[in-house]
């Protein structure tokens, strides 16, 4: 829920751009990203895995991401194709599953999946911090991220679907 309630003021800050700002929005940002790492852990580990929790986890890391690359366009630090392919394919896996879960096909999350989470994640950090920082390059290794992480989405988008389709047409298999 964390991440849910953040995002507004992640939003906020990243309306009234600058400096401060943006380093505000990015510390924020992965603040909340963090939670998700912990949450998964304590979950595991305690084996407290719910219902309500399988659903939120991937939403609120969808609200978080997307949220984070719409308002960077607007402030022109991202070309929205690049965004319009990586909430694309989010929304495409999202189908895939609720018609995997339909099928009683279970597909479980990859390890690609897990590194374009984190690319895109340090993409997005990057870009939210924008400016200069100690003579680094922050805007620049945001977009080579970027680069990287618009990849792995491709990438483990089609792997998913893959996937899918070895699943749903093996012999056997009720579709």
């Amino acid at each position: 829920m964390i991440r849910i309630f953040v995002i507004p003021i992640i939003v906020c800050l990243l309306f009234f751009s600058g400096k401060t700002t943006s380093f505000l929005a990015a510390l924020l940002y992965v603040l909340a990203s963090l939670t998700d790492i912990v949450d998964g852990y304590l979950a595991r580990r305690m084996k407290i895995v719910t219902r309500l929790g399988r659903f939120l986890d991937p939403l609120a890391d969808k609200l978080l991401m997307t949220s984070a690359l719409i308002m960077l366009i607007g402030l022109h630090r991202v070309p929205a194709w690049m965004v319009t392919i990586i909430i694309g394919r989010e929304i495409a896996i999202t189908g895939l599953r609720g018609i995997a879960a339909t099928e009683e096909i279970i597909i479980s999350a990859s390890k690609l999946g897990k590194y374009k989470t984190l690319s895109q994640s340090i993409a997005i950090v990057f870009l939210i911090l924008h400016y200069p920082y100690f003579s680094i390059p922050v805007r620049e290794i945001g977009v080579i991220f970027l680069w990287i992480a618009l990849a792995m989405t491709v990438w483990s988008g089609v792997d998913y679907f893959i996937r899918f389709f070895r699943k749903a047409f093996q012999p056997g298999s009720n579709t």
